[in-house]
């Protein structure tokens, strides 16, 4: 039976024919059946690329046993997509950058022909990361259920007052919180949006969730990390608009009364990343750590 690769990407991308021109025809020669979403068609065809070996597949090959890679091009956005969409089901992830920032892409455009035969002489090196599942319940109702590999962000809308919450972190009541909104941030996203709220940077290896408020109406309320091991129950107590959005690609619009349940997932993701690209060399790459 041949090996599968799920192939997700960003359409759009000006890079995409050229990094698939790249990266696809090691596959495609070693005997791989390709599967992508619909709309990859012109950049495949772009590429020169045989129309007759892409399988396309809404469901991204769902109705099948878990495929053997998932081909990430894009920037950390469309990584995210994939983790929810492939990696949850135990597919590692190869992340290309197409992007700017790539924290999780960390291979970068240039060296797509690199990091596939990488994988596939097999020196890649598996990073397993944990993921954040969210609930959100309504009346003792379960509204929607999401794993999430960066965060869920309990925020208020554009013109909205501010939200008035209630926080608690395993069987202790963390006290009201009067801030523009929440996040919650496994230590793959604390460099995401819980930094940009003035939260820590967390190793990935740590079992820990980050809180972060954003704009707090008190300035003693600082962000905080806890254990992964005890969940967190956020409870809207009042809002005009409130709104809970995961990965910052999933909303859900939360009314007040609703409560957002938080806690580590059982299941993990696994990302294929260069040998040496430890964690902090990221950080001096891509936070420019170091430089004057």
């Amino acid at each position: 039976m041949s090996q599968r690769l799920i192939l997700v990407a960003k359409v759009k991308s000006p890079h995409l024919g050229s990094t698939l021109r790249e990266a696809l025809p090691v596959f495609l020669d070693r005997g791989w059946t390709v599967t992508a979403e619909p709309g990859l068609e012109e950049a495949w065809d772009q590429a020169g690329l045989d129309p007759g070996r892409l399988d396309i597949d809404l469901n991204l090959g769902t109705s099948e046993a878990p495929a053997d890679l998932c081909l990430v091009l894009g920037g950390d956005g469309t990584l995210l997509y994939a983790a929810r969409r492939v990696g949850l089901r135990g597919t590692p992830i190869l992340g290309i950058n197409l992007g700017s920032l790539g924290f999780l892409t960390a291979h970068p455009v240039s060296g797509a022909h690199a990091a596939v035969e990488a994988f596939l002489t097999g020196t890649l090196v598996p990073d397993v990361r944990p993921m954040l599942e969210a609930e959100l319940w309504r009346q003792g109702f379960l509204l929607a259920r999401h794993t999430v590999l960066n965060d869920a962000v309990l925020a208020k809308g554009a013109m909205a007052r501010i939200m008035d919450m209630r926080l608690r972190v395993g069987d202790q009541d963390a006290g009201p919180m009067k801030a523009d909104g929440l996040i919650v941030a496994t230590p793959t996203g604390s460099t995401a949006y819980a930094l940009s709220a003035g939260g820590p940077i967390v190793h990935p290896s740590l079992e820990a969730f980050v809180i972060a408020p954003i704009c707090p109406h008190t300035l003693t309320l600082r962000p905080s990390v806890v254990p992964s091991s005890r969940p967190i129950t956020i409870t809207l107590v009042d809002a005009e608009d409130a709104y809970l959005t995961l990965d910052g690609q999933v909303g859900h619009r939360v009314l007040p009364g609703d409560q957002v349940r938080l806690s580590q997932a059982e299941a993990r993701i696994t990302l294929l990343q260069r040998p040496g690209m430890d964690f902090f060399a990221l950080l001096q790459q891509k936070l420019h750590w170091g430089d004057r």
